[in-house]
């Protein structure tokens, strides 16, 4: 149906999230340069990357995400370890989605269920739904309307991106994908993932903003504002859970970026800059990149508070003290 419009209703809540959403993202961007702090960008998609994963029990640590992330051997569930390389590898294209074109959609899933899901990347050819054990919450829509419903829904988001605010759209969106159902697997991943890759396009800031760790702090809230949208048949409850957690976690963002600022001494970032992503390097080397002879001055003043920040860890964190000891930047 060309002419087909998701039901929703734009609410004074609605508006009052969107004004101090736009409010606070304008004040992130002309405060702080994410560009300019890559340790602040890479936590915040790891945190994004545990949070979305955490939501479809995935029980790997923040912690050990983190390791798989930055190639080190970590002891899990191999299906686990490979949903989060999928997630990274997704994440990692992120500037790259078109969030109109359902094409794009499609070849995301195929990144994000890769060697998980034998329909990777082709919407579903079953019938789904969401169970709490042996009871079905909900029923997805038949399979055989899923190519149509998302063609009218992909439809509905390039005709409305002009009128409809990207915030609100992207909810609108989020909601009507969850409902749909449209793959075997991976649909809450994927939504997630459209979600922020919507934001993105409106403002690039939303691509280091962790939006999946707050859902994931309120998840049972983020399930029961979804039921009332089954509920209702539109969804405005939806649209308004989800600005206020994006509201709650620019709050987050903003104490994030100033204490990185307070905290972070000139010798830390001296120490930073000398350093390259993930290249282990010994301590005489770090010192001599920063012409610094003292030991014991390089160890308080730009060793140890790095890596009490976790902006430096250490390959051998058991062994401190080890002749093998190499450090790597975050």
């Amino acid at each position: 149906m060309k002419d087909y419009k998701p039901p929703f209703t734009i609410t004074n809540e609605i508006l009052t999230y969107v004004s101090s959403i736009s409010e606070k993202v304008g004040r992130i961007t002309a405060t702080s340069n994410m560009e300019a702090k890559p340790h602040l960008r890479k936590n915040n998609r790891i945190k994004s990357i545990h949070a979305s994963l955490r939501i479809e029990a995935n029980s790997l640590s923040l912690g050990q995400v983190r390791d798989v992330i930055n190639g080190k051997t970590v002891l899990g569930e191999q299906k686990e370890i490979q949903e989060v390389k999928n997630a990274y590898a997704a994440y990692e294209k992120l500037a790259e989605i078109d969030p109109f074109d359902i094409q794009d959609l499609k070849a995301f899933h195929g990144i994000m269920t890769k060697y998980l899901v034998d329909e990777s990347g082709d919407f579903r050819r079953g019938e789904e739904g969401v169970f709490n054990g042996d009871q079905c919450i909900f029923m997805a829509p038949p399979a055989k309307f899923v190519p149509q419903l998302m063609d009218d829904l992909f439809h509905w988001m390039k005709s409305a991106q002009k009128d409809v605010h990207p915030l609100i759209l992207s909810s609108v969106f989020h909601y009507e994908f969850v409902f749909i159902h449209p793959f075997s697997d991976g649909n809450g991943r994927m939504a997630r993932l459209w979600h922020t890759a919507i934001l993105s396009k409106w403002k690039p800031v939303f691509e280091y903003i962790p939006i999946e760790s707050q859902v994931e702090k309120f998840q049972e809230d983020y399930y029961n504002a979804i039921a009332k949208c089954h509920i209702s048949g539109e969804s405005t409850d939806f649209i308004a859970f989800m600005l206020s957690q994006i509201d709650k976690i620019l709050d987050d963002i903003s104490v994030q970026i100033t204490e990185d600022s307070e905290l972070l001494s000139e010798y830390v970032k001296r120490l930073l800059d000398a350093m390259q992503y993930d290249t282990p390097y010994t301590s005489a080397a770090l010192m001599e990149k920063l012409g610094l002879k003292s030991k014991e001055g390089f160890r308080r003043n730009y060793l140890h508070p790095a890596i009490e920040l976790n902006l430096v860890r250490m390959t051998l964190p058991d062994k401190p003290n080890s002749r093998n000891q190499r450090y790597v930047k975050l």
